[in-house]
């Protein structure tokens, strides 16, 4: 049997096991409490110097992006070299347009020029009976403006090939340097393709005027082979001027001399084809119909034959032309300089020629 005093310090004794207990509890769950208090507290302030350490990182990201966005922004090199091309293209279109601007003025001052001697010619009254003075440029007095243009420019084309007789004479005696006297010689070959130039305007203008000659002189009229020089009878005047030849040249020279005969044989036929066609259709009678709608249908036919004979014109200035480019590829540059010259000097003589001809005295003849 248990006594009083027992119980009560049994109970006093568990009161006290059972408050130290119930500390204990207390205590860990503070202790619990603490350390989750303490390990939150630990984890903010991770938190809190993560953050502050993100902050302090630069945004390396931010470089990659900007530098994107610049490439995005710099044109690529395909763009930079189609904008050089476009401004080259307009830099190259407004030098042609200044060109061709400065090439109007030019021509609009030397149509100027022209009509302006026309004038002075019309007032000083020197177009007399057809033939322009004692020089045997010709002009009929109902003259068309285009073959009266044609006659002024051909007029100073042969004041032109004048002054280059006498530079090349001088450079040939001053012995110049090749490629000076090479540079006069493309001078003199680019004028006589001026001369086919302006022959072409005037074969459109009137064939027959061209044909005919009535812008040359009389002498010159007298070796006329359609419309012009023949290239074979040339070569045979000219052949002598050029001596020494190689005998390479000498044969080159010849086949051009032949190879030119046949072109102008077949020439001279469709020249002679061409005027039988051209009498047969003036003279052909068609059945049933009257005397006015004959004669207008002739004269149609007629007018659409004589197309033909501008094209003829035309392939004999050409071979004219390539005849004389083909002598000038055979000869050395003093070869053609002096053939040139020679070439000059005979024109020059043919119309010296016809003035005195023209000037000669005449016998007064007496009618009894």
């Amino acid at each position: 049997m248990i006594s009083p005093s027992n119980r009560l310090l049994s109970s006093a004794t568990m009161g006290v096991y059972g408050s130290n207990n119930q500390m204990g509890l207390w205590n860990d769950s503070f202790k619990a409490d603490s350390s989750q208090q303490a390990g939150l507290s630990a984890s903010v302030d991770a938190d809190a110097k993560l953050d502050h350490r993100l902050e302090d990182i630069p945004l390396e990201i931010s470089g990659p992006e900007k530098k994107l966005d610049q490439e995005a922004d710099k044109p690529s090199d395909k763009m930079l070299r189609r904008l050089a091309q476009n401004r080259e293209a307009a830099r190259k279109s407004r030098l042609k347009k200044k060109a061709y601007i400065q090439q109007l003025e030019t021509t609009r001052t030397k149509l100027s020029q022209i009509e302006s001697e026309l004038e002075n010619a019309k007032r000083k009254g020197i177009y007399r009976g057809g033939s322009l003075g004692d020089s045997g440029y010709g002009l009929s007095a109902t003259v068309d403006s285009g073959l009266a243009a044609f006659e002024m420019e051909y007029g100073h084309w042969v004041e032109e090939q004048n002054k280059y007789r006498c530079e090349l004479r001088a450079a040939l005696q001053a012995h110049i340097s090749e490629i000076e006297l090479r540079i006069l010689v493309e001078s003199v070959m680019s004028h006589y393709d001026e001369l086919f130039r302006i022959k072409a305007a005037a074969a459109k203008a009137d064939i027959f005027y061209l044909m005919s000659g009535m812008w040359k002189t009389s002498a010159e009229r007298f070796f006329l082979w359609i419309g012009g020089f023949r290239p074979s009878e040339l070569l045979k005047v000219l052949s002598p001027q050029l001596e020494p030849l190689t005998e390479q040249q000498l044969m080159a020279v010849y086949n051009l001399q032949q190879s030119s005969q046949q072109a102008e044989d077949a020439l001279s036929q469709g020249i002679d084809k061409l005027q039988q066609t051209l009498a047969e259709s003036l003279t052909s009678d068609s059945l049933g119909a009257s005397p006015v709608d004959n004669l207008t249908e002739q004269i149609a036919a007629a007018v659409g034959k004589l197309e033909a004979l501008v094209n003829f014109v035309t392939q004999a200035d050409l071979l004219r032309q390539q005849t004389l480019q083909q002598l000038h590829r055979i000869l050395t540059t003093r070869q053609a300089a002096r053939g040139l010259l020679a070439l000059g000097d005979y024109f020059q003589r043919l119309r010296a020629l016809s003035s005195l001809w023209a000037a000669r005295p005449r016998e007064s003849s007496s009618i009894s």
